[in-house]
């Protein structure tokens, strides 16, 4: 019996935290037409699809901490928390459909990319969705140490209000140091007023 797995990461835009993967091999008794993009549903609905997918699949988290990303570069980095997470997988896959065009170093695996796979192959939709939502929840639950980043709505992307916050209040060792724009503005600070209760 050939066992599908659809990976996708998330996180890799970024200007904080962990790059996130999801392996999923997907149960008979999940309705694939529900299955979308991340990006294409509303928070309220990937919240939703994420506690159904969880219930109807075998699925695992792969991480990728901030040093690696600043050691690797963020494309290896996405590669290595994709190779954990197919790692991670109580069964082996006969066959790992990988979102994008690159594939992790994992020997014994038989792996193939798909370009825009989360939008076309239901167990990538539903990796997207897990790493998504998983991610999301512990960025959310890192901005009630660092409030005045804005990260429980950009996610730590570079929107306007977290630029200006890093400018205002400097960075924090969440920040991704050889990302720019931070890498370009060595005049930024380190912030580490607010993290005395922040586990590492």
């Amino acid at each position: 019996m050939k066992i599908l797995a659809g990976v996708d990461e998330v996180g890799r835009g970024s200007l904080i935290g962990p790059v996130y993967a999801a392996a999923i091999i997907l149960k008979k008794s999940i309705n694939k037409n529900l299955l979308k993009d991340s990006k294409a549903l509303s928070k309220h609905k990937r919240e939703e699809l994420f506690t159904y997918i969880k219930k109807n699949s075998i699925w695992t988290i792969g991480k990728a901490s901030v040093k690696e990303i600043e050691k690797k570069n963020i494309l290896n980095a996405s590669l290595l928390a994709m190779k954990r997470a197919i790692i991670k997988l109580k069964k082996k896959p006969s066959l790992v459909l990988i979102d994008g065009n690159r594939l992790p170093d994992l020997k014994n695996y038989n792996l193939r990319y798909v370009i825009n796979g989360d939008k076309k192959i239901p167990s990538i939709s539903a990796a997207s969705i897990i790493a998504k939502v998983s991610r999301d929840k512990f960025i959310i639950k890192l901005s009630k140490n660092y409030k005045n980043y804005g990260w429980e709505t950009n996610s730590g992307y570079g929107t306007k209000e977290h630029l200006k916050a890093i400018k205002k209040f400097g960075i924090t060792k969440y920040h991704r140091k050889t990302f720019s724009p931070i890498l370009k503005k060595n005049s930024f600070t380190y912030n580490n007023t607010t993290s005395s209760n922040q586990k590492k």
